[in-house]
């Protein structure tokens, strides 16, 4: 029999208490889903910085280069184009994975890129890239948490960021047969700024397409590792330009 004053009976004759209740759930489940975005782009910074300490400490990092003439050994060579294999198999072959395989191939890619950048820890002093990480962790974090909660639509910055990307691409490799310090200074502002504005801009595309996936675990486990590796490229790349301007070499 009937109760009228069964709550289910209640929330479904009050169409403002439902649509209440329905937004309370797709936001608890956008809030979980950003969170897990954010847990393993953080386990692959971490990882990545992990790594190239370990690089270091361990004296491993001085089997990527030869000593004495600083040239990169074959070695460095699979270190550095590795990571960029993984990318296109990850990116390109995504919906051929598992959830379980596209965490592994991320994991494996920031563990590389960080064999590849302990380098740097040779270059620059301890001081200047721990602080360097701090600045772009704060800035990393405030312009995401813009691109999150803004109402402003950042979906028009897509192509001017993109043609920026490759523009930006270009003058590197121009700069590295052609060396030139104000190119290399104006590359380095460049750079900051575009990935600060991909930080704001793929926030907001990873929250949008939550929608999309939300029905299906498996397809939103997988596209929250892709968003995962978009926030950590836009991390590492800025945190590398802000290191070229700001880091103090040995």
């Amino acid at each position: 029999m009937a109760n009228g004053f069964d709550p289910r009976l209640n929330l479904a004759a009050d169409p403002s208490v439902a649509a209440g209740a329905r937004g309370v759930a797709v936001d608890a489940g956008l809030r979980s889903y950003m969170l897990s975005v954010y847990n393993y782009m953080t386990s692959g910074v971490l990882l990545t910085g992990i790594v190239a300490l370990l690089m270091v400490q361990s004296g491993a990092v001085y089997s990527l280069f030869d000593p004495a003439t600083g040239r990169a050994s074959p070695l460095a060579w699979i270190v550095m184009l590795a990571p960029l294999g993984l990318v296109f198999w990850l990116s390109f072959g995504i919906n051929r994975m598992s959830s379980t395989t596209a965490k592994a191939v991320f994991w494996l890619y920031a563990a590389l890129l960080g064999a590849s950048l302990s380098t740097v820890l040779l270059v620059y002093t301890a001081s200047s890239v721990a602080s360097t990480f701090f600045a772009t962790a704060a800035g990393f974090a405030s312009l995401s948490l813009w691109g999150y909660t803004t109402k402003r639509d950042l979906s028009g910055m897509g192509s001017f960021l993109l043609i920026g990307l490759v523009g930006l691409l270009v003058a590197m490799v121009i700069n590295m047969f052609i060396p030139s310090g104000p190119m290399g200074f104006a590359i380095s502002v460049i750079g900051v700024l575009l990935f600060a504005g991909l930080t704001a801009y793929d926030t907001q595309t990873i929250k949008s397409i939550y929608f999309t996936v939300r029905g299906d675990s498996e397809l939103a486990a997988k596209s929250a590792v892709m968003g995962a590796l978009k926030l950590y490229l836009d991390f590492i790349n800025m945190f590398m330009f802000l290191l070229r301007l700001f880091g103090d070499r040995r």
